[in-house]
C-alpha cells in the first residue's frame, strides 16, 4: 500500500486539473482530450509520474473518461434522429481498428513519438479554428464512398486514440468538408466517440500491463483515481465555464480556443526539444 501522502497529493492534484479541465470544457464546448490530456499531463508531472509512462497514461485515462459520456451523448442525440447510423455501421469495423492499432503505437513506440502526434494534430486543429476559411473548405458534396470511407474511419480512430480524443473534432471536421450539416456531424461524432473509446480502453489497460513508473490505483495506462474524481468534478464546474461562454461571441470563443491549442501545442514541442 503506498503512503497515504502520496493518494492525497494525486488526489488533490487531480481534482484542480478536473476543476481545470471542466472550465474549459464548458467555456469551449470540448470535453475530450483537447483538455484533459494537457491538464493530466501536468498534473501526473508534478505527481512525479515517469516520463516514460506519462503521456500513455494521460491518453488512457482521457479515453476512459470518455466511454460514458459519449454513450449518454449518443442516446441523447439519437433519440433525436440527428445520427448518421448508415455511416456508423459502414465504420463499425473500420473505427475501432484504428483505435485498436493506436493503442499499440501507445504501448511501443518512444513517448516523443505520442507528444509529436498530440502537437501536430491540436496546431491543426488551431489552424481550423483560427482561420475561417479553413472551416468553410468543402472537399465534396458528399461523403466519399468505400473504400476511401473505411481509409478516413480507420484515420480517425487511429489519430484521435493515439491522443486520447473521442474523434469528435476530427469527425466533426471530416463531415462538414463533405457538405454534411454540423448538427448531424455532432451527434454522429458521439456515436464515433463510444466506436473509439471502447476498444481503446481494452487496448490501453493491456499495453501498460505491468509497466513500471505507473501512479498508484492504475490499471495499465488508465488511473482510476482520476477517472472517479474527473467525471463528477468536470460535471459541476463545466456550467460555470458555460456561463462564461454566453459572454463571448461565437468568433471570440473560436478565436480563445485557437489560442489555447497554439499554447498547448507549443508546450509539447518545446518538452521535444
Amino acid at each position: 500500500m503506498p503512503p497515504v501522502s502520496d493518494i492525497i497529493e494525486l488526489v488533490v492534484l487531480l481534482l484542480v486539473a478536473g476543476g481545470v479541465a471542466g472550465l474549459l470544457a464548458g467555456l469551449f464546448g470540448i470535453g475530450g482530450g483537447a483538455v484533459l490530456v494537457p491538464v493530466f499531463y501536468q498534473a501526473f508531472a508534478m505527481a512525479g509520474v515517469d516520463e516514460s509512462v506519462r503521456m500513455q497514461l494521460c491518453v488512457g485515462t482521457s479515453l476512459a473518461i470518455i466511454i460514458p459520456t459519449s454513450l449518454r451523448s449518443f442516446q441523447a442525440h439519437y433519440k433525436r434522429g440527428s445520427v448518421d447510423m448508415s455511416l456508423l455501421r459502414r465504420w463499425v469495423i473500420a473505427v475501432p481498428v484504428g483505435a485498436l492499432m493506436s493503442t499499440l503505437v501507445l504501448a511501443y513506440a518512444p513517448p516523443a513519438v505520442v507528444k509529436s502526434a498530440f502537437a501536430v494534430i491540436t496546431l491543426l486543429i488551431a489552424a481550423k479554428m483560427l482561420f475561417r476559411r479553413l472551416a468553410e473548405l468543402k472537399l465534396g458534396e458528399d461523403l466519399p464512398r468505400p473504400p476511401a470511407l473505411y481509409g478516413f474511419g480507420w484515420a480517425i480512430g487511429m489519430l484521435s486514440g493515439l491522443i486520447g480524443i473521442g474523434g469528435g473534432t476530427l469527425n466533426n471536421t471530416f463531415m462538414t468538408f463533405y457538405n454534411r450539416p454540423m448538427l448531424q456531424a455532432v451527434a454522429t461524432s458521439s456515436g464515433v466517440g463510444v466506436l473509439i473509446a471502447v476498444p481503446s480502453f481494452f487496448g490501453n489497460v493491456y499495453g501498460g500491463w505491468g509497466r513500471e513508473g505507473l501512479p498508484i490505483f492504475s490499471t495499465g495506462f488508465v488511473n482510476w483515481i482520476a477517472v472517479i474524481l474527473i467525471i463528477p468534478i468536470t460535471m459541476y464546474v463545466a456550467p460555470i465555464g458555460a456561463k462564461l461562454a454566453h459572454r463571448l461571441s461565437k468568433r471570440q470563443l473560436e478565436i480563445s480556443f485557437g489560442i489555447f491549442l497554439l499554447i498547448i501545442s507549443a508546450r509539447f514541442f518545446i518538452t521535444l526539444i
